[in-house]
């Protein structure tokens, strides 16, 4: 492989994020791939929709519903084979909605104790009463 063509391989990080917290970890299975054995972008976006649910999910104490998607980018393909590591963080607490963003790192195969991140988020959540409609989030 020539000089010219590492510089368009993903770089690989030999640790994860320090300032986030693992929220989900998941290894895809074949019924999540697509015809060209890549994992399905709709899988991946909900796995990362169950890991940005985590933190949230600790303020509103209760029912709570995704109300928006704010950013989403898939960085790399995920494979078949791959170690997914979801990470979160806060960025937003507001009167009854929860901001935060995800990362996903993936640990390919064939190279453990390598990462590259695969997707990054960011979703907003609402905590809800029984009816549905948006409640305060009770701030401790």
């Amino acid at each position: 492989m020539s000089a010219d063509s590492s510089a368009n391989l993903p770089a690989t990080l030999k640790s994860l994020p320090a300032d986030m917290e693992l929220v989900l970890k998941v290894i895809p299975m074949p019924a999540d791939c697509n015809a060209n054995g890549d994992i399905f972008g709709g899988w991946v976006m909900a796995q990362c929709d169950l890991a940005g649910s985590v933190i949230p999910a600790r303020y509103a104490k209760g029912r709570m519903a995704t109300v928006a998607v704010n950013e989403f980018i898939f960085k790399q393909p995920v494979r078949l084979g791959d170690i997914l590591s979801f990470y979160s963080k806060l960025v937003r607490i507001g009167r009854t909605s929860v901001t935060v963003t995800v990362e996903v790192f993936a640990e390919r195969f064939r190279a453990q104790g390598e990462y590259i991140k695969v997707t990054e988020a960011t979703f907003t959540y609402v905590a809800i009463d029984d009816d549905g409609r948006p409640r305060p989030i009770e701030k401790d």
